[in-house]
C-alpha cells in the first residue's frame, strides 16, 4: 500500500521513508472530479482491521447532509443521534428506523465558495460479526463566526462484517474537491 499522505525525506539517510501513521493503515482515497457526484463508494474493504475511519472535506451542491450505507442496504436498519452547537445554542435529536446513518451536516454551506466541512467517522469493529455495528462522526465548518460542529452517533442493526461503505450527499450531490480517505485502524 502506498501511503496516502505521501512520502517524506529521512533526515538521517535522505532516503524517501512513508510517514509513521501509527495504528493507522492507508486503505483508499477519493476526490470528486469537476462536476457534482452523488455518491462515493468504498468496496471490497478487507476485514483485516480492527476499526475504519474515514476523514475529509466535503460540500453539498445544494446543503444537507453527507449519509452513510453499508454492505447495499438501504432498510430501515439504521439509527442516528445528533448534537449541534453554534456558539449560542445547542439541539439534539436522535431518530430510529431510518435508512442510513448521518456523518456530516454540512446544510447552508453550498452557498458560499471554498467552504467545506471537515469530518471524521469511525466505523467500530466492522468486521465482527456477533454485534451490531456502531458509528461516531465529528464534523464542522467555520462561516467565519457562524459556523457548526456536530457529533453523530448511529447504529446498523446487522451483524454482518462491513464489505462495502456507501456515502451519499442528499440534495444535488457532493460538489468538486469533497475528499475521502478510507483507513484500517490495528
Amino acid at each position: 500500500m502506498t501511503p496516502i499522505l505521501g512520502t517524506i525525506a529521512s533526515q538521517i539517510s535522505g532516503h524517501l521513508v512513508a510517514p509513521d501513521l501509527g495504528s493507522f493503515f492507508p486503505i483508499r482515497s477519493y476526490v470528486v472530479p469537476a462536476n457534482a457526484q452523488s455518491s462515493v463508494t468504498f468496496s471490497s474493504i478487507p476485514a483485516t482491521y480492527t476499526h475504519l475511519q474515514i476523514r475529509g472535506i466535503a460540500q453539498g451542491a445544494s446543503g444537507g447532509s453527507a449519509l452513510a450505507t453499508f454492505n447495499s442496504d438501504t432498510g430501515a436498519n439504521y439509527s442516528n443521534h445528533h448534537l449541534q452547537g453554534d456558539g449560542a445554542t445547542a439541539t439534539a435529536q436522535g431518530s430510529a428506523s431510518t435508512t442510513s446513518i448521518n456523518i456530516c451536516r454540512n446544510g447552508g454551506i453550498s452557498t458560499t465558495a471554498n467552504i467545506f466541512s471537515g469530518f471524521v467517522i469511525d466505523i467500530l469493529d466492522y468486521a465482527n460479526t456477533n454485534k451490531y455495528k456502531t458509528t461516531r462522526a465529528l464534523n464542522g465548518h467555520d462561516l467565519n463566526g457562524s459556523g457548526k460542529i456536530n457529533f453523530e452517533s448511529g447504529n446498523w442493526r446487522s451483524s454482518s462484517a462491513i464489505s462495502t461503505v456507501r456515502l451519499t450527499q442528499n440534495g444535488s450531490g457532493f460538489t468538486q474537491y469533497t475528499s475521502f480517505s478510507l483507513y484500517g485502524v490495528k
